[in-house]
């Protein structure tokens, strides 16, 4: 091929870098730029009626779709999934209300008032907002926490007394409950109305499945002793899951036999239909509503058997009728409540928007992260006023509302609607419900998170990071309790993102044969070096936390390093003058032994000045009569065999400002053995941040940029085969 064909360099290196030309097109350009934004800001904040409606159905979604909303074809199915979920809201929201510490009833406001202001304020149409299982266990475990058993207990009171203590127990917890749903509900308000729905990304699928696995596990021990019929006080803080099963194992012989009994064939009917349901999904217009069935039928027993009385059985007890009147929140409990506020706040978004992302690509709209943290916030901050916990999306209940055919959020509305039916009249007809009845309900819907045990086979064979991140998330938030396990978890993940960036992979990359394909050399073996041109490929960015990992790596993987090498250089160079001036020495001490020997009146003497060494090619010519470090010259004469060097930047995607300043260096430093330093594949943001951060001047021009490893390649080829010099040393030139 001809060379004067090849067109390689980004940039004509023959024409200047700055022309008056080219400074006043660039200034031209960026002011046009300059008010081109100018012009888009007014437009952005210029107040109209068309903003000021986009603005309002933004922040309240019901306003555009329910206009729209197609009634003949949603509504049989909205009225389907919505008359399912709530049949199957009723029985978990009264077994979940015992994991959040407070009474039964509290877990039916907490399905009705959140729901419908999720129906207003939401993005998501198959989502289903109300009480889960984690959530409930963290706001049970902040309850315990500032309301333990020992601060209401009084052994001077009798037992006729001693009803009273636990109602001031529970009527604190449902204040601490209530205030911990206003600040979390705060904080998702903010966090939304800031536009930080992105803090999400730093709660990774491994960490959130490890999280909720470890929560699964905290539920499971936690509902043994209401399966039991065993009491024991409730434990909170680290360690709790491990003191709660020691507690029921000293306890295991006050086991009540028909409360086991009931609980047992709750849970194989509960587990046998569910496994129905899967299995006839197709067939069936709707899943069977198991939960509420078993609950009706139990209650049915309680009360004919009088399980109470006659077998020791602990039920629900009183279910006040109606709804109540709003409060405020305990303001003075927000100091406490802070941190564990934070943790319930991010893992209900996360959960929330996770599962809305899943419907909305398999159904074909949108959601907005920012407006579902809006919706969740308002959901807590204004239910708190009602005494309702924290909220936050049920996967057990999104599934049958997506699957029986809702569309919209109507059906989540419907659901509210057969939860507030209950609350207004039919919720006396629970209190002979068995607690034992809740906790199969509770450990049977864990079947699906605990099944994410089967995770770790998997993550070990795809990636070891991913398993390490769900493997610390979960035995962190089983010992030390889910909110500083969450911590833990979160603060693992930001050091494995931090560990990746600080340790990337570094590769030599070689050429398929008459392709201009360029691959790591230790990984094909059909792949070749091009002789006198190492080709360097890191797939991290270049920042002050890897860059001196990023200088090793490129100093070892090409065998080059220009310091030890000019180091070399001057130590050979200093050990030949020496050897130099050693025979000159040696010749001139033999002369005057052999005028004194022969007595000759004249004879040559050898100067004792020293020939320059002659370097060619970076390699010293030396005498062959001379003695010099061979070891030494061997080394130098391996950088001598390369000409150029090519950084591959495809993988990179920003460099900070220690990192050009070192890629300066790396620069100048090869230029000094005669080794061009050329870069490839630059992406726009990175000659951006290059420009930025005055990358470019006299000694490092755009030049040494090229579109691709090919184009450098080809150029280097085409330099090497003219036989010319530096390109540093021509450029300054």
């Amino acid at each position: 091929m001809d060379v004067s064909e090849v067109s390689l360099p980004m940039y004509n290196i023959s024409r200047p870098v700055y022309t008056l030309e080219s400074f006043q097109a660039n200034l031209h350009r960026r002011e046009k730029l300059k008010s081109s934004r100018s012009a888009k800001l007014r437009q952005y904040f210029r107040c109209s009626t068309k903003k000021a409606k986009s603005i309002l159905f933004s922040f309240i979604p019901i306003l555009e779709w329910l206009p729209k909303y197609p009634v003949k074809e949603y509504l049989l199915g909205d009225i389907i999934s919505g008359m399912s979920t709530g049949m199957m809201q009723l029985p978990q929201s009264l077994a979940y209300a015992l994991l959040a510490a407070v009474p039964p009833v509290f877990g039916l406001y907490t399905s009705f008032f959140p729901v419908l202001l999720y129906m207003i304020f939401g993005t998501s149409r198959h989502v289903s907002i109300g009480s889960f299982a984690v959530i409930s266990l963290m706001v049970g475990g902040v309850a315990v926490k500032l309301a333990p058993d020992k601060m209401f207990h009084d052994s001077s009171v009798n037992a006729t007394n001693s009803s009273v203590s636990h109602e001031a127990r529970d009527a604190m917890r449902i204040q601490v409950a209530a205030a911990t749903a206003f600040l979390s509900g705060i904080i998702q308000l903010c966090l939304g109305l800031l536009h930080f729905g992105f803090v999400v990304v730093y709660l990774a699928e491994p960490l959130i499945r490890g999280f909720t696995t470890a929560a699964a596990v905290h539920v499971f021990v936690s509902q043994l002793k209401y399966l039991l019929g065993i009491k024991t006080k409730r434990f909170g803080g680290p360690l709790s899951a491990i003191y709660t099963f020691l507690a029921v194992c000293f306890n295991i012989k006050e086991t009540n036999v028909t409360t086991v009994i009931v609980g047992a064939i709750c849970i194989v009917i509960l587990l046998g239909v569910k496994e129905l349901n899967d299995r006839f999904k197709a067939k069936l217009p709707a899943p069977i509503p198991v939960e509420l069935i078993v609950v009706i039928i139990s209650t049915g027993v309680s009360t004919g058997m009088n399980l109470n009385e006659n077998y020791k059985v602990d039920v629900v007890g009183y279910i006040p009728t109606g709804l109540r009147a709003p409060v405020l929140p305990d303001f003075s409990l927000l100091n406490e409540i802070f941190a564990d506020s934070i943790a319930i706040a991010i893992v209900g978004f996360s959960m929330t928007i996770s599962m809305a992302k899943i419907f909305a690509l398999k159904h074909g709209y949108s959601v907005n992260g920012n407006q579902e943290l809006i919706a969740l916030g308002i959901c807590n901050s204004i239910g708190s006023f009602f005494q309702t916990f924290p909220v936050t999306t049920s996967m057990s209940r999104s599934l049958v509302q997506e699957s029986t055919g809702g569309k919209t959020e109507i059906a989540g509305g419907l659901s509210a609607v057969v939860v507030l039916l209950v609350i207004v009249a039919l919720g006396f007809l629970f209190e002979p419900l068995p607690q034992t009845v809740l906790a199969a309900i509770v450990m049977v819907n864990l079947k699906g998170i605990l099944k994410q045990f089967r995770d770790i086979p998997f993550l070990w064979r795809i990636s070891k990071f991913e398993l390490a991140m769900w493997i610390v998330a979960f035995v962190a938030s089983f010992l030390l309790g889910l909110d500083y396990g969450l911590m833990v978890a979160v603060g693992f993940a930001i050091i494995t993102v931090v560990y990746r960036t600080q340790s990337p992979k570094y590769r030599i990359l070689g050429q398929i044969p008459n392709t201009d394909f360029y691959l790591d050399v230790e990984a094909y073996e059909e792949v070749q070096e091009i002789p006198g041109i190492k080709i360097f490929q890191s797939n991290a960015p270049l920042y002050f936390a890897n860059i001196d990992m990023y200088v090793s790596a490129l100093h070892k993987k090409t065998e080059i390093d220009p310091v030890a090498i000019s180091l070399a250089k001057e130590k050979l160079q200093r050990k030949m003058k020496e050897a130099q001036l050693a025979e000159g020495r040696k010749k001139k001490t033999n002369l005057k032994l052999i005028k004194s020997a022969k007595g000759a009146a004249k004879h040559e003497v050898v100067s004792e000045e020293v020939p320059n060494e002659e370097i060619q090619n970076g390699i010293l010519s030396v005498p062959e009569t001379m003695e010099y470090d061979e070891e030494l010259a061997v080394f130098i004469k391996s950088a001598a065999d390369t000409h150029s060097l090519i950084l591959d930047f495809n993988p990179v995607n920003f460099v900070d400002s220690v990192g050009a300043k070192v890629l300066k260096t790396i620069i100048k430093k090869y230029g000094e053995i005669g080794i061009n330093v050329f870069m490839a594949g630059c992406s726009e943001s990175v000659v951006e941040d290059l420009n930025r951060l005055d990358f470019f001047e006299k000694s490092v021009t755009r030049d040494f940029l090229f579109h691709s490893v090919h184009d450098a390649v080809l150029h280097c080829q085409n330099l090497a085969s003219f036989g010319e010099g530096s390109f540093t040393e021509r450029s300054d030139s």
